[in-house]
């Protein structure tokens, strides 16, 4: 799953301020009679509430895991709890593990914010790389929740190998072509050549559309597709000097300073509603965008949703689950991590809403829900996001990488989106944000 950010230092202290006065620091779990032991193997005798705090649409709901799991232990009820955008979620979660209670039972780590949590944070969740067997989730996820002294912070939930999603209805009433194969072909390799496609659209626009959700939307794919982003290898900040960072930037600036972009912030009420209206013809799509459409949109994008490659291979979001120490049940809370990121329930949530899984024993039997493939016009969805996945760059993150990332987004290409700015008054502004962040 995926992001976006204030000033962060702001956000941590207003959550600070709703934590005191909602009375979230006595705790978020409850339980009755319980005598959960602090072991990973689950030994809850009681009735026992886990609250599992994620972001976003993570699918655990929507596929039925958490049903099926307290069948298998009638002694455990569980409660999501849901925070729209991760630029609130996160410093939340941080305020709390600071404060040393209040977290949920079972936090989600957004992959921008793993490099912090490692680092800063790491102290205050459970390893969990001590009861399971490694080898079932990508190396390069291990290493992400990893700290240097081989303490395991988090289970590697989905992935985020990019395609383009596009409504081929309203490519067709554009006169363009809705073949998936032709359009992929278009714009391979460049994300220029995909902003050419989108020139070409506006000129016969269906009426009250646009060819993209959002500027920010075309950056962040472009960046997920660059092996240079914010910090260097030694964990030095290079965002602005980093050819990645310029190259996803001026691809962003084409479409801001344009006709075709629908000027929608991502995760804002106003973005969901334009998934409902069909008010934008294509959207970057990592494989958890498309359980996000289907519950946006609705029925009636139904068969006018189709998937194409994108222009580069590349990956945007992903994310991990923790155990904070925190948790009253900590032996309970491991054991359902455990089992919410194990293969078989990986495969099932991929199932469901195509969220691309962390472990490769999951990727033989990948099969979207038959009404996936129907929603999606029968695109051969495993085969584009494995192709995908197979070729994307490897990335360096940095420990304010999140909210370097939307300080670009939220502050400096929608100064220009939205507010009407040159592209180097957006990146002032975005300079300014950034050297706050980092306390430069």
């Amino acid at each position: 799953m995926r992001t976006s950010t204030r000033r962060s230092h702001r956000l941590m202290a207003l959550a600070a301020v709703a934590a005191l006065t909602t009375g979230v620091l006595a705790g978020c779990s409850s339980d009755s009679n319980d005598t959960s032991s602090n072991s990973s193997g689950g030994t809850s005798k009681g009735k026992t509430t886990l609250t599992v705090g994620t972001f976003g649409v993570f699918g655990y709901k929507q596929a039925g895991l958490y049903d099926a799991y307290m069948k298998l232990h009638p002694n455990i009820t569980i409660k999501e709890d849901v925070t729209t955008r991760t630029d609130v979620y996160w410093p939340k979660v941080l305020t709390r593990l600071q404060a040393g209670a209040g977290t949920d039972d079972i936090q989600a780590i957004e992959v921008g914010n793993i490099t912090e949590a490692v680092q800063t944070q790491a102290d205050k969740f459970v390893d969990l790389g001590k009861d399971v067997d490694k080898s079932q989730w990508l190396p390069w996820k291990n290493a992400q929740a990893t700290t240097k002294d081989g303490k395991q912070i988090g289970l590697g939930t989905d992935t985020g190998p990019m395609a383009i999603c596009y409504r081929k209805d309203l490519f067709k009433k554009a006169g363009l072509p809705t073949d998936r194969t032709q359009l992929a072909a278009l714009w391979k390799g460049d994300w220029t050549k995909y902003v050419d496609v989108g020139k070409d659209y506006m000129k016969k626009a269906p009426k009250g559309t646009k060819f993209v959700d959002s500027a920010s939307s075309v950056y962040n794919a472009a960046i997920g597709g660059e092996s240079q982003r914010y910090y260097d290898k030694d964990g030095n900040v290079i965002w602005d000097k980093s050819t990645g960072v310029k190259a996803a930037w001026n691809a962003a600036m084409a479409v801001a300073t344009s006709n075709m972009s629908a000027k929608l912030k991502q995760f804002d009420p106003t973005w969901d509603q334009g998934f409902a209206n069909a008010s934008f013809a294509t959207v970057a799509c990592p494989a958890w965008m498309m359980g996000y459409i289907q519950e946006k949109a609705g029925t009636s994008g139904s068969g006018n949703w189709d998937v194409a490659a994108a222009p580069t291979a590349a990956n945007w979001g992903g994310s991990f689950l923790g155990v904070p120490t925190a948790s009253k049940h900590q032996a309970d809370a491991v054991a359902l991590a455990k089992w919410l990121t194990a293969p078989e329930q990986q495969e099932k949530v991929f199932a469901k809403q195509a969220s691309f899984p962390s472990t490769p024993a999951a990727y033989p039997n990948l099969k979207p829900a038959a009404a996936t493939t129907t929603y999606f016009s029968n695109a051969p969805i495993t085969q584009i996001f494995s192709d995908s996945a197979k070729t994307i760059p490897v990335q360096t993150f940095g420990i304010k990488d999140q909210p370097i990332g939307t300080a670009i987004t939220d502050i400096g290409i929608l100064q220009v989106e939205q507010k009407g700015k040159t592209p180097a008054q957006g990146w002032s502004a975005a300079t300014k944000e950034i050297k706050d962040v980092l306390g430069q």
